[in-house]
């Protein structure tokens, strides 16, 4: 089987490229439960991973990464996408690979980090993906996976409502003028199984991966919508506060996003 394209951006790595080129660490995030969470993601790796030089495998990694600079300025990145306009706008990568990350494999145990954020949720074969990274890791690698909660406001809204209301939520409430335009999100979501936290959980257990972190957060449309668009937030909240109110003690839905970890046993 012939290889996907691959770009090679070993001239223009983390090293090189610009502090606001170089990657939005933690994205648009506002203050709010997901930052707080990226950032005790950080300091996690920070202290976990290998000193010294490192090898990074971004799966879905587009054309932006949530490691911090310091990382990534440390690490040979190689980034997997399927959306050509992603791999083109890649600044920070040193190889980026158009291929799909269900199928496309590196050699076994190659990578120190696989970082699949915000992907997982748009995946038919979920499983598949997540044994080809843990066959792509070494002994005592890691897996940060980032995702949407589907048993939340957000992901049950997310996983039943057409694509085009996705557009204009992000054009219209979030303010991103170029959204779903070709290599822009949002993009389309397929919520596999096992993107559900017990059923990963589970399944990582069953394949030699340990969960050495897990949190959710609220997702941080909340407090981008508290400031972008206060009514409408406050209409968001008061049916949160409904629903909660009818669920178990201690469920909140607005706790739409989740971290994960996984370490390679």
């Amino acid at each position: 089987m012939n290889k996907p394209a691959t770009i090679d951006f070993a001239t223009a790595t983390a090293i090189d490229a610009p502090a606001t080129t170089l990657v939005q660490a933690l994205h648009d995030l506002v203050p709010g439960e997901a930052r707080d969470s990226l950032l005790a993601v950080h300091n996690l790796l920070r202290r976990e991973l290998p000193r010294g030089r490192l090898a990074i495998y971004e799966a879905g990694g587009g054309s932006c990464s949530v490691l911090p600079p310091e990382l990534l300025s440390r690490s040979k990145v190689s980034v997997v996408d399927i959306d050509e306009d992603q791999v083109r706008n890649n600044t920070y990568a040193d190889e980026a690979i158009l291929g799909d990350v269900q199928t496309y494999s590196f050699g076994s145990e190659t990578f120190d980090l696989v970082i699949c954020y915000n992907v997982i949720e748009h995946l038919p074969h979920v499983d598949a993906a997540l044994l080809n990274f843990r066959d792509a890791l070494k002994r005592g690698g890691m897996i940060l996976i980032g995702a949407p909660n589907p048993r939340s406001l957000s992901g049950v809204v997310t996983k039943y409502s057409p694509h085009w209301f996705h557009v204009w939520f992000y054009r219209h409430i979030r303010g991103i003028k170029d959204a779903g335009l070709p290599g822009e999100p949002p993009f389309p979501t397929f919520f596999h199984p096992l993107v559900t936290l017990p059923r990963l959980e589970a399944f990582a257990a069953a394949n030699g991966l340990e969960m050495i972190y897990r949190r959710e957060v609220e997702s941080p449309r909340y407090p981008e919508m508290r400031r972008r668009k206060p009514l409408f937030a406050a209409l968001v909240d008061a049916g949160a506060a409904v629903l909660n109110a009818m669920l178990p003690r201690g469920t909140d839905v607005r706790r739409g996003d989740y971290h994960v970890i996984l370490r390679k046993s």
